[in-house]
């Protein structure tokens, strides 16, 4: 066994590292005061820094969490090492040979490195291997490799700057050439390597295309594995290192050794969807570009990025772009991205490119420029969410409104700067063809609700105020009428009426009439009995004509239409001829057509307001749907004036 580390050997590494560049590779620093710096805690969650770093002293401090201590123990609580880990890790670093106690000597294996960092070197020279098979144009082994790269616009530079490779195919040409630079069969399988079958152990990513998976140090951790082989036996698209000592998913992000810079400086991160996108986003100048390895982008990923960004809220603010498809997929990536934007100090923001390309299709098609200026046209994230949430509407009705209205109320809510509501309620209501103060009030509504949900409640008991429609029937999954309503009122009195006494209506009375006029969808139920039946039936008998009626409602219907046939109308009668005033009966009828006419109106002038609030709206529509509007305007204008004549 090894002995222990020289003390002197302790003291001269901790000496020569530089405490400021190895908590860099993790925070993002800036002065505050002579001699210090400070930063976003690595462990744990803040939005104002409360992290110091004196380099002249060699020690950090968090006076959020408490923690401190010096360069060695940074490394150790970061990186999750041993103290004699963290110091020959610090040592290769920097390129200082240790010496140990107790005639010990290098540890067994002939190597004074641990075995976290043996595993990085595994991979590091593994790495090597797979980038040398790519570029070994000598024999055909790496052809698909090439060949689907320079299908997405990358070269031979591209494919070395980024490290990639290829996996021979024959599954034990990796394995063979570790072992033959020293390294054991359980480092290989520890560090995801290799897999052990039946018949020994075996590449695991034999055949596939590699992009080398790299920690915030620069150090390779995992890889990343694309299929290029039709004949692949395994079928996933993307096959990744699995968790392994070295390697979680979740708290590493592609790119980012290469990003981070540009990520601190700029204090912008861009988020994509896979390996090629990244490296179309940093080939076209978009060089804070990094994207998940195999997983959804978590809690994690945001404390990562959080920390090399500076997202502090006392300062100017960052922002984080995230790139998704345009398909249904994209569109749920995006809103589990808004449901963690609260974690962020930084603004959000989501790019879509046009026919929903992804960036590397983008740079493929349409050149650098247009992957540059995806980032900067980019959208924030509640408008993105807004817009693919009121997607799922009609908008052109008032029953879509409504919805969308109420499904929009909590995103609006959910906005931190609680200034910037009242100016977002206004935007949103212009896009949704609603009041203001419409959207106000459900806003207002969602977040008591919001609240409720937060505490134990109690059922709560049906309202007192809902209204059921007299009788003794059911209606088969219809609601019952409010008759509260004074258009659903004037609509039952019509159908009265004109099931009571089918005479006094014209044909003309009955056509002027379409079942959209009637908001009830029971009412509207009846009205398409009334027009199945038809105007023969109407002229014959009142007995038959509601016999004619029943029959041609669904069974469901049926005693409403039995009801509405004897229910009193609340008008004076004729006493020489026992029939209901002419004029009252007209008024109905132009009643329930001023309804329809006014909603008809609503959605035509909600529909107009959209296209003036949409600069992409295309003028000829608008001034088509602006004219509409006016004819219906004119046509109520008409209505009303003959009904008062």
């Amino acid at each position: 066994m090894a002995g222990r580390i020289r003390a002197e050997d302790i003291a001269a590494v901790k000496e020569r590292t530089s405490i400021e560049d190895v908590i860099r590779d993790h925070v993002t620093l800036r002065p505050a005061g002579v001699g210090s710096l400070k930063g976003l805690c690595p462990f744990h969650d803040e939005k104002s820094p409360s992290f110091t770093v004196r380099p002249a002293v060699g020690s950090y401090h968090c006076f959020g969490c408490g923690e401190g201590g010096d360069v060695i123990s940074f490394v150790q609580k970061v990186e999750h090492l041993t103290f004699t880990e963290s110091i020959e890790r610090l040592a290769s670093k920097i390129g200082f040979e240790l010496r140990y106690e107790e005639g010990g000597g290098p540890r067994d294996g002939g190597v004074s490195l641990g075995k976290r960092s043996r595993l990085i070197e595994a991979h590091r020279v593994a790495q090597e291997f797979y980038a040398e098979v790519l570029q070994d144009r000598t024999t055909a082994e790496a052809r698909p490799g090439r060949d689907f790269l320079r299908e997405r616009g990358f070269d031979g530079a591209s494919a070395e700057r980024f490290g990639i490779g290829f996996a021979p195919r024959s599954g034990e040409a990796l394995t063979r050439h570790l072992r033959g630079r020293g390294f054991t069969e359980d480092e290989i399988v520890t560090g995801g390597l290799t897999g052990r079958g039946s018949r020994g152990l075996y590449d695991r990513f034999r055949g596939r295309l590699v992009w080398p998976i790299r920690d915030t140090t620069g150090d390779t951790v995992g890889f990343g594995a694309r299929r290029v082989l039709d004949d692949d036996r395994i079928a996933a698209k993307y096959l990744n290192t699995s968790e392994t000592p070295i390697y979680k998913k979740s708290q590493v992000l592609y790119g980012l050794d290469a990003a981070k810079k540009a990520i601190s400086t700029q204090r912008l991160a861009v988020v994509v969807e896979g390996y090629t996108d990244v490296m179309a986003a940093h080939l076209s100048g978009v060089e804070g570009a990094v994207a998940t390895c195999g997983t959804s982008f978590g809690i994690d990923h945001i404390k990562i990025l959080r920390r090399i960004m500076r997202d502090e809220t006392d300062g100017p603010q960052a922002r984080v772009v995230f790139t998704f498809d345009g398909d249904a997929a994209g569109q749920k990536a995006a809103m589990r991205a808004f449901a963690e934007d609260q974690r962020w100090a930084a603004q959000s923001f989501v790019a879509v490119a046009p026919d929903g390309m992804d960036p590397c299709e983008l740079r493929l098609a349409k050149g650098d420029a247009s992957v540059r200026a995806l980032v900067d046209d980019a959208v924030p994230m509640f408008e993105f969410a807004v817009r693919t949430t009121i997607r799922r509407f009609d908008l052109e009705t008032a029953e879509g409104r409504v919805q969308a209205m109420k499904a929009v109320a909590p995103i609006v809510g959910s906005i931190r700067d609680t200034s910037l509501r009242p100016e977002y309620t206004r935007t949103v209501s212009g896009w949704l063809g609603v009041e203001v103060e419409q959207l106000a009030a459900e806003v207002k509504k969602a977040g008591r609700l919001k609240h409720d949900d937060s505490a134990d409640r109690q059922p709560r008991p049906a309202s007192t105020d809902e209204v059921l429609e007299p009788g003794p029937f059911e209606l088969a999954q219809l609601p019952a009428p409010d008759l509260r309503d004074p258009v659903v009122l004037t609509e039952r009195q019509l159908l009265q009426a004109l099931i009571q006494y089918p005479q006094q209506f014209t044909d003309a009375d009955i056509d002027v009439l379409v079942p959209d006029a009637f908001t009830a969808p029971v009412h509207r139920a009846v009205f398409d009995g009334i027009r199945i039946a038809g105007h023969a039936a109407r002229r014959a008998s009142t007995m038959a004509w509601v016999t004619a009626v029943t029959d041609a409602c669904a069974l469901g219907v049926r005693g409403f239409v039995a009801q509405l046939s004897v229910a009193p109308l609340p008008t004076k009668f004729d006493p020489s001829t026992g029939l209901p005033p002419q004029r009252y009966l007209d008024s109905l009828v132009a009643g329930v057509r001023d309804a329809h006419l006014g909603r008809r109106i609503a959605d035509a002038m909600a529909s107009v307001r959209r296209l003036q609030n949409d600069p992409d709206a295309d003028p000829a529509d608008l001034q088509e749907r602006s004219m509409a509007l006016h004819r219906l305007e004119l046509d109520r204008v008409a209505l009303r004036e003959a009904n008062t004549s």
